[in-house]
């Protein structure tokens, strides 16, 4: 099922989704792995899986200091792959790539596309990648039918939004803020106009991240939104009690 279909279908049926965020082999891979299990058997329906990059832009502190902690354990993309295609083959919802555009381009784009595509990945997010750089990429997640997941920023307008719209797939990653990954979000009346704007430029379902971290932000975003991100927070919630406190955390987000 292509996942523009598979994300309207489970929204009909749960009336907002949960992407979860992991930096794979932080703490480790065993660890990611029992992180996993535990976020698919509470209900989230797609997972963001990062490889980790030394200089990773867009995030704030907690998601940076994972990438270092991984990478300084010896984590190469050829791991990362091959704990990316044995949780394809384990869990049967849409795992995505997030990663810089480093990574695929010391890779080999077409080679990391191909590779990608061999393991069930369904999307991928780059967020240092605009797409007036990024022709070949979009043209190849085309060629490969992968999804390019696109961000709308508050500092977007909506022509910028529109323009995007056309590049992407999948569904938009809506930033909830300013700067970068881990802090709470305020949901003030500028965010719903900001929100209201991203609706208004795309057909595509809306995925709000970026301070994302409780059942009244989830509730909150639910009727506006089609996906709410949950990141930093169940990256701190493993540092700091274990990887068997996140089944619970994930499964109080929703209103049941």
């Amino acid at each position: 099922m292509q996942l523009n279909d598979y994300i309207r279908k489970s929204k009909e049926e749960k009336g907002i989704l949960l992407m979860t965020h992991l930096v794979l082999g932080y703490p480790s891979f065993e660890v990611n792995r029992e992180v996993i299990r535990q976020m698919v058997a509470n209900g989230v329906e797609l997972i963001e899986m990062q490889i980790p990059f030394s200089e990773p832009v867009a995030d704030g502190p907690m998601i940076v200091k994972a990438n270092q902690d991984s990478l300084a354990k010896g984590t190469r993309v050829a791991e990362c792959l091959a704990f990316a295609a044995e949780m394809t083959a384990t869990h049967k919802i849409p795992f995505l790539f997030m990663t810089y555009y480093n990574i695929l381009f010391k890779y080999g784009v077409e080679r990391f596309f191909q590779k990608a595509v061999e393991i069930g990945i369904q999307g991928f997010i780059v967020p240092d990648l605009p797409p007036e750089e990024g022709q070949e990429f979009l043209a190849l997640a085309d060629k490969y039918n992968i999804a390019p997941i696109l961000i709308y920023a508050p500092t977007s307008t909506e022509g910028r939004m529109r323009h995007l719209a056309g590049y992407a797939r999948g569904f938009i990653y809506c930033v909830a803020r300013r700067g970068v990954t881990g802090k709470q979000t305020d949901f003030t009346s500028d965010f719903e106009a900001y929100l209201a704007r991203c609706r208004r430029s795309t057909n595509l379902p809306l995925a709000v991240g970026f301070g994302i971290s409780t059942r009244e932000d989830v509730g909150y975003l639910t009727g506006k939104a089609d996906i709410a991100v949950i990141g930093t927070a169940t990256i701190r919630l493993v540092e700091e009690k274990g990887a068997e406190a996140v089944g619970p955390f994930i499964a109080g987000l929703r209103q049941h």
